[in-house]
């Protein structure tokens, strides 16, 4: 039986911090599923579409090992993606108690659902401030964020 996991998020867009933790969770799972969700609570920066394309280049650029399937989701729950594509985990980054106290009660709701596992990974401590809505705003004022993101992101900020 294969290993799948799910990691989700908005990745508007994906950091380096993003980027630790799937390279991370694919050397765990035999395939992991990238998935860009629509969060209604924030305002994207990014349209769906192209925060995929910025994945998939970030990977390939990466020369991660495994099997990375980069895709979107924006209806329904996220457990009911899991259970199409054969996930029994969610992989999590975290940063902070913060993170925790948000990420908790979607996991237990998650279990109690679909029995979806919940794992926490917490990221490489070079990345452990940086922050999707933290990029954007360096990069809204005309800052350099190279050193927080992947070179397609950083290119792709600064020169549209």
């Amino acid at each position: 039986m294969s290993r799948i996991a799910v990691v989700p998020g908005s990745f508007d867009p994906v950091t380096l911090g993003h980027l630790d933790v799937i390279g991370r969770a694919a050397r765990i799972f035999d395939q992991i599923h990238v998935l860009v969700v629509h969060n209604p609570a924030k305002t994207a920066l990014l349209p769906v579409a192209q925060r995929v394309a910025l994945i998939e280049r970030a990977i390939l650029d990466a020369d991660f090992e495994g099997d990375i399937v980069v895709t979107s989701w924006s209806v329904g729950l996220l457990v009911d993606y899991c259970t199409d594509v054969g996930a029994s985990v969610i992989v999590k980054g975290i940063r902070s108690q913060v993170d925790v106290a948000y990420e908790t009660p979607m996991a237990i709701v998650n279990r109690n659902l679909a029995g979806v596992e919940t794992i926490f990974m917490l990221p490489d401590p070079a990345h452990a401030h940086v922050s999707s809505s933290l990029v954007r705003q360096v990069a809204g004022l005309g800052g350099d964020v190279a050193p927080y993101v992947p070179k397609a992101v950083a290119d792709f900020l600064q020169h549209g």
